[in-house]
């Protein structure tokens, strides 16, 4: 990661940790951040990238599994004690849209799954990275929200099993992926482009949502939410000032959803 902490010195991401093999990078950021103690300001940013994780969890209890050094398995920890609060919820949405400008061809299925349109069986879209976020208080320092960026890289990383589901960059790309490259650019546009647009408590988070909208691959879409209670059915027309999901049903009637599991439907799935 010599390449990387180089081209990252003069940005927030300065501190750059690298470990071959772990858990979970989510559960390990925190203890690093606690370990570098209290700061007289702001708490710098930490991010931890691993070759490697035995422990990965995706959204709803999901588990990520990946072949060593096929995957940028990567958590990122900001410091939130400044951040209004009504923008903790699109922090996890700025290191979605970092990453679909850093991965060509790309688009985000709500909340943050990383998606390559079109590429599945019968023009489905085929999941390749997501987006898992987390709301820590680090102990002597204070809050931070960490968030988990896994990203298939080469066919290695996925299963045979989900190959109907799941796709890698170099697939998508059709060629081998610079994984170094990958991090900078995900982590310099993060730090140039999108986290200006949410965490001063002047920006208009307007400006944000159009461009998250604009990268989305679930707005205008026929979509399926599981809401673990309940399901609901209709088309999704917009995305909340606070990142939730506006759906619209056969009736008009317009419901924002927080949490939920999405299927993109197709008419014969309807």
């Amino acid at each position: 990661m010599d390449r990387a902490k180089a081209a990252l010195a003069g940005t927030r991401f300065a501190d750059l940790r690298w470990v071959a093999t772990t858990g979970s990078t989510n559960a390990d950021l925190p203890v690093l951040v606690a370990e570098r103690g209290p700061t007289a300001g702001p708490p710098a940013p930490l991010v931890l990238v691993a070759d490697h994780q035995t422990a990965g969890r995706g959204r709803l209890d999901r588990t990520w599994e990946d072949e060593p050094g096929s995957s940028l398995l990567v958590s990122i920890g900001l410091g939130v004690a400044d951040l209004p609060a009504e923008r903790l919820t699109l922090l996890p949405a700025a290191v979605g849209a970092a990453a679909a400008d850093a991965c060509a061809g790309t688009r985000l299925k709500w909340p943050n799954d990383l998606v390559a349109p079109g590429s599945g069986p019968d023009g489905t879209d085929l999941t390749l990275g997501g987006v898992l976020s987390e709301l820590v208080e680090v102990e002597g320092v204070g809050p931070f929200v960490v968030v988990g960026l896994g990203v298939n890289l080469d066919a290695a990383s996925v299963p045979a099993e989900l190959a109907d589901v799941a796709t890698s960059l170099d697939r998508v790309l059709g060629g081998p992926v610079d994984r170094e490259v990958l991090l900078v650019d995900l982590l310099v546009g993060l730090d140039e482009r999108w986290l200006p647009l949410v965490e001063p408590a002047s920006a208009d988070p307007g400006e944000f949502l159009a461009a998250y909208r604009a990268r989305s691959a679930t707005i205008g879409r026929r979509v399926r939410v599981d809401l673990g209670h309940s399901v609901l059915v209709g088309t999704a027309v917009d995305v909340a000032a606070d990142g939730a999901l506006v759906l619209e049903d056969d009736q008009r009637v317009r419901r924002a959803v927080s949490l939920g599991d999405v299927v993109h439907l197709r008419p014969a799935d309807d």
